[in-house]
């Protein structure tokens, strides 16, 4: 119906205010919160993963279509936390300790709330024992963790070497990236993966479920 295309064309359009709008009209005419989640919104994020793999889109791109699809959410969850509905997948994401940088953490966190995850974001600086906690809470089925500086990169290990002790990481998939951060060092601290971007994390994320 018209009102998600203009949900999907605002969010792809990093539209805030549209997306916002047209999920009110979408609302106020009966549509299902789940429904325009997968039929517009999800799709809208995915094509935005795809501009930017493409390099039609850049950061900017993203930030605004992140902030979009967050607008739209904003209506939404109260309606699916008073359904008693929730996403198939939840997933916790972080910044590690030591490291203050976000921008990148909030695009990938924005890309997987977009594809249909509830993403639960702990924030910057953000401890081994903080990440725990939030495992044995939130029963997350995956951890994302984000460093852009080498010397915080440690920090990483030592926060999958606590899930580990707090016996719990059978129970979750670890993932991680940043700048600084490579497929080996994933391999070296014992993580079940790594992206270098947004994109790349979604599809890391969708084949760690299929598996």
């Amino acid at each position: 119906m018209l009102q998600v295309k203009e949900l999907y064309d605002a969010i792809l359009n990093g539209n805030a205010k549209q997306a916002h709008a047209a999920t009110e009209v979408a609302l106020a005419a009966g549509a299902d919160p789940m429904a325009l989640i997968s039929s517009s919104m999800v799709p809208a994020m995915d094509e935005v993963g795809k501009l930017y793999e493409a390099e039609e889109y850049f950061v900017p791109e993203l930030l605004l279509a992140g902030r979009a699809m967050k607008s739209a959410m904003e209506l939404l969850k109260p309606l699916l936390v008073a359904s008693g509905q929730r996403m198939a997948t939840r997933i916790i994401i972080g910044t590690v300790k030591g490291d203050l940088h976000d921008i990148g953490k909030n695009i990938v966190a924005s890309m997987l709330e977009g594809s249909g995850f509830e993403v639960i974001d702990l924030g910057t600086d953000v401890s081994p024992e903080h990440f725990v906690a939030a495992v044995e809470e939130r029963e997350p089925q995956i951890v994302c963790m984000s460093a852009l500086l080498t010397v915080t990169m440690p920090a990483m290990k030592n926060t999958i070497e606590a899930i580990r002790h707090a016996g719990q990481r059978a129970r979750v998939k670890i993932i991680i990236g940043g700048a600084p951060v490579t497929s080996q060092y994933a391999l070296e601290i014992g993580a079940d993966g790594y992206s270098e971007n947004a994109s790349g994390a979604v599809a890391l994320v969708k084949n760690l479920l299929a598996a």
